[in-house]
């Protein structure tokens, strides 16, 4: 099979991200499952990619591959791991004589794998993750595959940028509407300071300062405190 149908699949795996249900792991690994199809002497594909701080394999085509990949996160050293940080391509020939990550070749060497290939999810910024092609037989990959490769690792990294791009607005948008809150607050205790105390707005909300310092809780805090007392019906004495 040729690799343009595959890749016209896989730009079909990323608008039904966008535009359908699918989930980025899903979309990942559907993009993940073409790999495979486009470069067969691939057995499994993994994607190496930061998650809640942590470097790991998220996505898989196979469970093999983060029992694989575990030891090169363990130590920081391996073809995955220098591809997402270099931007680098990697090819081990053999993991029965390459010597650059021994720790990694003897896992693989356990479970099978006797050559990879792993390559950069590459944007204009540099590289956000590394996508890893797994095979039975040592040389398995030549140039083209890894020309190949890269054209899926590239629509991987497309999936992957726009799930960050989304949640970092997110949390952007959060944040905004949090601080938002936050002055809603205080101006609101601001000004049932100076009704009650007669201050100005800045005497005011100086008060709040000191209270906060001397209470050691954030202002916003202090601020709902103020506000919710002020809202409490008051009882006859």
């Amino acid at each position: 099979m040729s690799d343009e149908p595959l890749l016209s699949q896989s730009v079909a795996a990323l608008t039904q991200y966008f535009v359908g249900d699918a989930t980025m792991r899903e979309t990942l690994t559907r993009v993940s499952e073409l790999t495979t199809v486009a470069v067969p002497q691939a057995e499994f594909v993994g994607i190496t990619m930061m998650v809640d701080g942590r470097v790991g394999t998220f996505v898989f085509t196979h469970p093999d591959v983060p029992d694989i990949d575990r030891a090169q996160y363990d130590t920081g050293r391996g073809p995955c791991v220098d591809a997402y940080r270099t931007g680098d391509v990697f090819v081990i020939e053999s993991t029965l004589t390459e010597q650059r990550w021994p720790e990694f070749c003897e896992v693989a060497r356990h479970h099978g794998v006797l050559s990879t290939l792993s390559l950069p999810m590459m944007l204009t910024g540099g590289p956000i993750g590394a996508m890893n092609l797994y095979a039975k037989t040592e040389q398995a990959f030549g140039a083209p595959d890894i020309n190949t490769g890269q054209q899926f690792a590239m629509q991987a990294a497309f999936v992957l940028a726009n799930a960050q791009a989304y949640w970092d607005s997110r949390v952007l948008s959060e944040n905004l509407e949090a601080a938002m809150e936050s002055r809603s607050v205080i101006e609101q205790a601001k000004g049932v300071i100076m009704n009650a105390q007669a201050k100005t707005a800045d005497e005011a909300f100086d008060v709040l300062v000191a209270q906060s310092q001397h209470e050691n809780v954030k202002l916003r805090e202090i601020a709902k405190r103020i506000v919710n007392d002020a809202s409490r019906p008051r009882t006859p004495d």
